[in-house]
């Protein structure tokens, strides 16, 4: 049995269903979860990007021009001599 509350409540969803306009489309549910699959996945890239980037061992190069380093000169091929 119902109580007189929910009867009431269930009375004001009812003249609210009646109020929307019919004709019009809405996403509905079928549109919230396609949302939060694709929330879901986009999530999961992330999280996976960020493990794969923490894997990555990368240390810049400086160029010839920075003082304070040296560089070995690549070694020229000798001509050879007859």
């Amino acid at each position: 049995m119902m109580s007189a509350t929910s009867t009431l409540a269930l009375t004001h969803f009812v003249t609210l269903a009646d109020s929307f306009d019919k004709d019009k489309v809405t996403p509905g549910v079928l549109g919230f979860i396609v949302f939060a699959v694709i929330g879901g996945a986009v999530w999961l890239l992330m999280k996976s990007m960020n493990k794969h980037m923490r894997k990555v061992d990368f240390e810049e190069t400086p160029e010839d021009g920075q003082a304070g380093t040296t560089a070995p000169a690549a070694a020229a091929p000798k001509p050879k001599t007859s």
